[in-house]
């Protein structure tokens, strides 16, 4: 089973959604509280190339992006490939 990391805040919706949908998946993930002017937030920042949003989500240390591109991935067929690789 690869890494999951997910970057997120308090009270986003988007956070939620993305966690719902690993959750279903049965994917375990490792879960960074990272509000604005943390270190948390300011990794997430560094290691998706300069996104600001949350969450921001990594599979084996690649940034795969938001909750949009998780859901996009998964509407393609391309997430749970992922998800079983590693």
């Amino acid at each position: 089973m690869p890494q999951v990391e997910i970057y997120t805040t308090a009270f986003c919706p988007y956070c939620s959604r993305a966690k719902l949908l690993l959750g279903r998946k049965e994917v375990s993930f490792t879960e960074y509280d990272a509000p604005n002017g943390s270190a948390e937030r300011d990794d997430a920042i560094r290691r998706s190339g300069g996104r600001t949003t949350v969450p921001q989500i990594f599979i084996d240390g690649q940034s795969i992006g938001g909750c949009d591109d998780l859901m996009a991935l998964d509407r393609a067929g391309k997430l749970d490939a992922l998800l079983k690789a590693g």
